[in-house]
């Protein structure tokens, strides 16, 4: 008999304002309940504009719209699946908004962010990027900060890091570590896609890689390719599973409720981005209502239950029982 799992949505986006309003996150809605991780700064915001986002979005959550509950603990994200609702967390898409100081991992923990990116694309004081055209991995700096995201409690995020950072974050943390939105480079050569190299030593850590639903990502950006890209999220789970093991993957679509704002923002900030960003046109998602229906197409292919129940989010609920070792 098919069932109907919770999710686990490791990373998607609204827009970057503390006025913005999380309702768009109710089209995660689903009777089995969702786990959603929204991002609340990357490289061009300080401590206190995300700091602004995470308390206007956690407000939000339990005042207006009570389907929506800000969680610190996974047995807090599992009574709220349980009870349909969807269960919020944050994350940074960049160390940037720590602004140096290492204390301000433990700051953002108590805020409800529960994962980060050492990077953003570019070079910064924690490592390098994906698009930087020399890598040198983690800087000092960089491996700091993964021990203090490792004793906080914090997940460490391989996603826009360079190949070398990952792997050096792979080769020096002490708990598991995650790409929470990044595709496989073996089904589609993009600089943001990670290698079999990568993929395998986050697995070692007991990690999961999210795939994501971008189109120039997936190598399907067309804006009438909604269900190609759909099928091609499912052909990197199909083939992720086949390199590192079906306890390694998971989903992180990269969903930008802001699309016409990330649009504008690769225009008005080019630095953070690059021709691998522009050349395919204006970027497409796979929205909330697609993803939701991923169960569905990995049935098709031959996934049993247990199989489509891990991918969905049980392997993201472990790594995060894992990691969220000090819940408050």
């Amino acid at each position: 008999m098919n069932r109907t799992y919770p999710l686990w949505e490791q990373h998607c986006c609204l827009p970057l304002q503390s006025n913005a309003s999380v309702e768009d996150l109710l089209r995660y809605q689903r009777p089995a309940g969702s786990y959603v991780s929204v991002n609340v700064g990357y490289s061009p915001q300080t401590r206190a504009d995300s700091t602004a986002i995470a308390k206007s979005f956690a407000w939000q959550a339990r005042v207006e719209f009570p389907e929506i509950t800000p969680v610190f603990s996974v047995d807090g994200v599992v009574e709220i699946q349980e009870s349909g609702g969807i269960a919020l967390a944050f994350d940074l898409e960049d160390s940037n908004p720590l602004e140096g100081d290492l204390a301000n991992v433990s700051y953002f923990c108590d805020l409800g962010v529960r994962s980060m990116l050492p990077t953003y694309n570019y070079m910064n004081a924690a490592g390098c990027g994906c698009l930087d055209l020399a890598d040198t991995g983690l800087s000092g700096y960089g491996r700091d900060l993964v021990a203090e995201m490792n004793r906080v409690g914090m997940t460490v995020d391989g996603s826009h890091c360079s190949v070398q950072t990952g792997l050096d974050i792979s080769a020096i943390t002490q708990r598991a570590m995650i790409y929470s939105h990044s595709n496989l480079r073996r089904l589609w050569e993009h600089p943001r896609n990670i290698t079999d190299d990568q993929a395998r030593a986050c697995a070692e850590t007991g990690g999961v890689i999210g795939i994501n639903g971008v189109g120039i990502f997936l190598g399907v950006n067309g804006p009438d390719d909604d269900q190609a890209r759909l099928s091609a999220m499912a052909d990197h789970i199909e083939e992720a599973v086949g390199l590192v093991g079906i306890d390694h993957v998971g989903i992180g679509s990269d969903f930008s409720f802001d699309a016409d704002d990330f649009r504008e923002e690769i225009e008005q900030n080019p630095s953070s981005f690059s021709e691998a960003y522009t050349a395919w046109g204006p970027l497409q998602w796979t929205p909330p209502e697609d993803v939701l229906t991923l169960d569905q197409v990995l049935r098709e292919r031959g996934f049993d239950e247990p199989s489509i129940e891990a991918v969905y989010g049980g392997n993201f609920a472990r790594v995060a029982r894992e990691v969220w070792a000090t819940d408050g």
